[in-house]
């Protein structure tokens, strides 16, 4: 009690100067300014982890994929900050007693005339809607826009962010986006194309190679069809080349291709069979 008498003193003293109600004024709207920030991160931090819990157990009851409710989430966090950061600029405007219905008022006039300017956000916007519409990718997908490849790592309403396999991060806008191919949907394909000699008997070397093919199919679960050998795909100008072809699960067929290509070597060096490599012959005179 003591000390708020004395505040409430130090408040009447202070009123009598010329500039007191101005440093009263300001050391209240500070306080409040801090209060309502403390307030913003609060309720930030607590709508996100509901939104998270939301997600998590809509993923489980509808069976959902984990890359689709990632998406969804995003896109959800994504709105809800905009809005939360929207609610914070009013709510600071309103301590400094700023009139926010003209505020809002002129944002429409001033929105008409900035309209052209910002042709490429709402671009991005309702390119961004129309991917999430369509569910043309998810978190997690292997996809191919323009010059970038990568793993899908965030949809939002402005860009698309992906995961280049060097690990560099390219942010695209969504306007940017217009084509795309997504290599997560359905099986994958892993070809592996190894060449033999000419001296070499193509027969003994297809016999050779499915051997290996139905080996590592009994052996690898993420093998779903195959691996075949499709038979002589080119010839070359040292080798002739045999196509070897298989269906695997999504993001394994570069693992299947390696183990491929190690059991082929193997299996030829064993067998006798030629791997074409260039030779180098030095000539003394």
């Amino acid at each position: 009690m003591n000390q708020l008498l004395q505040f409430a003193v130090l408040n009447e003293r202070l009123a009598e100067y010329p500039w007191g109600s101005l440093f009263i004024g300001i050391g209240f709207g500070v306080i409040k300014i801090i209060a309502i920030l403390i307030a913003y991160f609060i309720v930030r931090g607590i709508g996100n982890k509901i939104l998270s819990g939301t997600f998590e157990s809509y993923q489980k009851r509808k069976n959902v994929s984990e890359g689709r409710a990632q998406t969804l989430e995003s896109l959800t966090k994504n709105v809800y900050g905009y809005a939360l950061l929207f609610i914070l600029i009013v709510t600071i405007l309103q301590v400094f007693n700023y009139d926010v219905t003209a505020l809002i008022a002129g944002a429409g006039i001033i929105g008409l005339a900035i309209g052209f300017g910002a042709q490429g956000l709402v671009s991005d916007v309702v390119t961004g809607f129309f991917i999430l519409l369509e569910k043309q990718i998810d978190i997690g997908d292997y996809i191919t826009t323009g010059e970038f490849t990568g793993i899908c790592e965030e949809v939002g309403l402005r860009q698309t962010k992906i995961r280049g396999f060097d690990g560099t991060l390219h942010y695209v806008p969504n306007r940017e986006i217009n084509g795309m191919s997504n290599h997560s949907r359905g099986n994958m394909r892993a070809l592996v194309d190894i060449g033999i000699s000419y001296n070499d008997e193509v027969d003994k070397a297809i016999v050779i190679l499915q051997s290996v093919c139905d080996d590592l199919a009994e052996s690898n679960p993420a093998i779903i069809e195959g691996p075949s050998v499709l038979g002589v795909q080119n010839l070359g100008d040292s080798d002739v080349v045999l196509r070897v072809i298989a269906k695997t699960v999504n993001m394994e067929q570069w693992a299947v291709e390696r183990q491929l290509r190690k059991s082929i070597k193997e299996a030829f060096d064993m067998n006798g069979i030629e791997i074409p490599f260039p030779h180098q012959v030095n000539i003394e005179r």
